[in-house]
């Protein structure tokens, strides 16, 4: 039997959603093994002097426990 478990990552990066979900998941599979997949919950951008600065993500990554 599989037992997955999900947990919340907020990623941020100051180019582009895409850069933002890469760099999260690059940081997530760093500690967590197993890493199977993610889904991003929310999108945000961060507006400096009336431009976007920052694009921020969340997201759920769902990884399988080991035994």
């Amino acid at each position: 039997m599989t037992v997955a478990r999900v947990t919340e990552i907020i990623a941020s990066s100051p180019s582009s959603f895409e850069e933002a979900v890469k760099q999260g998941i690059a940081r997530a599979t760093k500690t967590l093994k197993q890493v199977q997949g993610a889904w991003v919950q929310d999108q945000k951008v961060v507006v400096t002097n009336g431009a976007v600065s920052e694009f921020r993500v969340t997201l759920k990554v769902t990884f399988v426990l080991e035994e």
